[in-house]
């Protein structure tokens, strides 16, 4: 076993910050060998526990679990800041021409290894991710997560209409692919697949019906895709199923509503839709960086919270500008203020953190493996300096109060606050 001494965040049951000034993790093997967080605490108590266990001492630094991104786009990586009048055109100028090149294996390792870099540079441990339609973007993402023993969740995304040669794929070779890739990759290590169309205008019917029967044939998978994000989508997707009540159901007439479904964005719902990802167990994806730099429109806090329907934060790179988890707070913690039906909606910054930790966790399934430090996760965490920036340094030392100084790096912090990422489950060297 191994233990790290420094500051220790973690989240208890209900989603309050713990937090010791002095504090200690020692993490371990289970007896699997996968390494799990084996106690944590105030130092003085955890360290009389365990005699003899090496510590590696952080001081002034704070320990904190690992983000997790609940959507974000790989092979979007290389158009994050592209500018556009809004989603329908950014896609047709900028996203499907960017992800026709995924077809080439080559190319798609290439900005695999970049993407990787960019997340754990941030923090980011873990993130369901969207590939592209073409398999060999599938095989980069997850070869190069295995290397690296990372807990990643992606898919090939399904189109079988209305998108351009190069992203279009072919409905039963669509269906045949993600099944294989499914047998090839789910429940592998620390990798999971996701069942993804890309939103529903771009599938028809028989794609959609085959990722509902493929979703029931494999429970343990995610469903992955977009909904309710610009007002001109929303009409396009009324257009093509006048038999829906609202864009959200026509996901769940085709039976892809369930746990582990997660949909990005539901900005443009109301509480029907709402109460329909509360019942079937559906959890929101919600991007505040993508939504305001594309103009899409504010997620509603208030009615998501009224209601009872799971959310986490999310990057959305990249129509979202930063793999920043702290820009992704930030700009949360503006939509909150700003954008609700019942304006000044005041986040709390410790459950902003926790909406992009363990509260990511809870919407994507994975409760107490991920996104917390209490006994049992797995031990991917971040080191924090709290002093990587004058303005930082400044602040931070003023800070009265928990609350107070996770406002300060949310306000202030970006990659330089993450002093490192640690994945003990990762190969020496």
């Amino acid at each position: 076993m191994q233990a790290y001494r420094a500051s220790l965040l973690r989240f208890d049951a209900a989603g309050q910050p713990v937090f010791d000034e002095d504090g200690l993790l020692v993490v371990g093997p289970d007896a699997a060998g996968r390494q799990r967080v084996q106690d944590a605490g105030a130092f003085a108590s955890v360290a009389a526990r365990h005699p003899g266990v090496a510590v590696t001492h952080w001081p002034g630094r704070i320990i904190a679990p690992g983000f997790v991104d609940m959507h974000i786009h790989f092979p979007q990586t290389d158009i994050i800041g592209a500018p556009s009048e809004g989603l329908l055109p950014w896609l047709e100028n900028y996203t499907f021409p960017a992800e026709s090149r995924f077809a080439e294996a080559a190319h798609a390792a290439e900005v695999a290894e970049v993407f990787f870099d960019e997340l754990l540079r941030n923090g980011v441990t873990t993130s369901l991710t969207f590939a592209t339609s073409h398999p060999a973007s599938v095989q980069a993402f997850f070869e190069a997560a295995q290397r690296r023993s990372l807990r990643m969740i992606t898919g090939k995304v399904l189109q079988d209409r209305h998108s351009p040669d190069g992203v279009r794929d072919q409905t039963e070779q669509s269906l045949i692919d993600t099944e294989s890739l499914i047998r090839r990759w789910h429940d592998v290590d620390r990798l999971g697949y996701a069942i993804t169309p890309r939103f529903a205008p771009t599938s028809t019917d028989a794609q959609l019906r085959g990722a509902g029967e493929l979703a029931a044939k494999y429970p343990g998978t995610w469903i992955h895709s977009h909904v309710a994000e610009n007002k001109d989508e929303v009409k396009w997707a009324r257009e093509l199923f006048p038999g829906a009540r609202s864009y959200l159901d026509v996901y769940q007439g085709f039976g892809l509503m369930r746990e582990r479904a997660v949909y990005a964005h539901c900005i443009h719902f109301d509480d029907d839709d709402r109460r329909l990802m509360r019942e079937t167990g559906t959890a929101a994806a919600v991007s505040p960086t993508s939504n305001l730099f594309l103009g899409s429109g504010f997620f509603d806090f208030e009615g998501a919270d009224r209601i009872g329907c799971a959310y986490g934060l999310a990057s959305d790179v990249g129509g979202g500008t930063s793999f920043s988890p702290f820009s992704t707070m930030l700009a949360a913690y503006y939509v909150g203020r700003e954008g609700q039906t019942k304006p000044g909606v005041s986040i709390a910054p410790s459950q902003l953190w926790w909406r992009h930790t363990g509260g990511a966790a809870r919407a994507l399934g994975l409760e107490g493996v991920i996104g917390n430090l209490q006994p049992g996760c797995e031990a991917d965490f971040v080191v924090l300096d709290p002093k990587a920036t004058p303005m930082l340094t400044r602040k931070t030392a003023r800070a009265d109060s928990l609350e107070e100084l996770l406002f300060a790096m949310i306000v202030l912090g970006d990659d330089r606050l993450v002093e490192r990422t640690v994945i003990p489950q990762a190969p020496a060297g």
